[in-house]
């Protein structure tokens, strides 16, 4: 089968590339990623030559490239992790969100159904969702909690899964949604959480942390997290949601507190700064339905992930460096 996988260049796409193109060496894989800001050509260059490989620069929501793009490739499967996604940009410059995140994926499902894929994935968050009470640890996000979202960029993201919905009852078009909580490991963009604080941590400088740091996330490794998307690509069925979460609960500070323990530094360097606009208390994922369908389970304790992500960003401050100078947005030559 031929794969379009976009964003790929990306945290999460760069990730799921790196594990499908090794796992399925028959399958043939087209990675698109338009390289703004968070799209790292590096992250995926040591890919490059594989056979079962091939990167094209594009951007989702240029209709006439999609198009020609889809009549050249004649794609089986379409993956769609291309986004805009950092809340904090959202609230600042909002149309960029909806651009990307809607009309992005309006204009793949346009060509999928011209070019008759066999299956169209989005790649969502639990941010749909919007959140929960601290003082409830017994509700979680399921498949059915209606969606409430809290930020411009939730609210493109949701925007963008009634769309795969409405799609998929109008044009029958057969699409399969994921929605993760926050995902974490090699290769994130050092504008989230982690990254940030381990880069600050680095350098000494002070580390900044919302409001009292009380805010609870969901933290799956991005590895469970593309396995969960292939098994829904592969096994999952046609028309469903599917949640994918980590059942790693933590604070913002308990992370950030274990992260500079691991890294023997000062929890002085950790500063409070004022909240975010409309900040979610507390995610929480219910992802009974792709264990018991899908035989889909995590592989990663937080307590063990968190351990290799820190240390893959040490051993990588080149990687690290390159973003923060700005040097990556060289890698990729047309």
């Amino acid at each position: 089968m031929k794969f379009l996988v976009t964003g790929g260049a990306g945290f999460i796409g760069s990730n799921y590339m790196h594990y499908v193109v090794e796992k399925y060496p028959n399958d043939s894989f087209v990675c698109l990623d338009a390289l703004t800001y968070a799209g790292n050509y590096n992250n995926i260059k040591d890919l490059e030559g594989k056979k079962n490989f091939t990167f094209v620069k594009g951007d989702i929501t240029n209709r006439d490239f999609i198009d020609e793009l889809f009549k050249k490739e004649q794609f089986d499967i379409v993956i769609n992790f291309a986004a805009e996604s950092h809340v904090d940009n959202s609230i600042k410059n909002p149309g960029i969100f909806l651009t990307t995140n809607i009309i992005g994926t309006q204009v793949l499902m346009d060509a999928s159904i011209k070019y008759n894929i066999k299956r169209y994935h989005q790649v969502s968050t639990d941010e749909v969702y919007g959140d929960l009470p601290l003082d409830r640890p017994d509700l979680l996000f399921t498949e059915d909690t209606p969606i409430h979202t809290s930020s411009p960029y939730s609210s493109s993201k949701a925007g963008a899964d009634l769309l795969v919905n409405a799609y998929h009852r109008t044009f029958g078009l057969p699409t399969t949604i994921s929605r993760c909580s926050n995902n974490y490991g090699p290769y994130q963009f050092p504008e989230k959480l982690i990254p940030v604080v381990i880069s600050k941590a680095l350098k000494n400088e002070k580390i900044p942390v919302y409001g009292n740091g009380s805010n609870v996330r969901d933290w799956i490794h991005v590895i469970d997290h593309n396995i969960g998307v292939d098994l829904i690509v592969r096994n999952g069925k046609v028309g469903e949601v599917y949640n994918l979460g980590g059942h790693s609960e933590k604070t913002s500070l308990d992370v950030v507190k274990i992260i500079l323990k691991q890294m023997g530094k000062s929890e002085e360097l950790i500063t409070f700064v004022e909240d975010r606009k409309g900040h979610d208390l507390r995610y929480a994922i219910d992802s009974t339905k792709a264990e018991k369908e899908l035989g889909w389970d995590r592989t990663y304790t937080f307590e063990k992930g968190i351990k290799e992500t820190v240390d893959w960003y040490l051993k990588n401050t080149d990687w690290l460096d390159n973003i923060l100078s700005g040097e990556y947005k060289q890698a990729y030559k047309d």
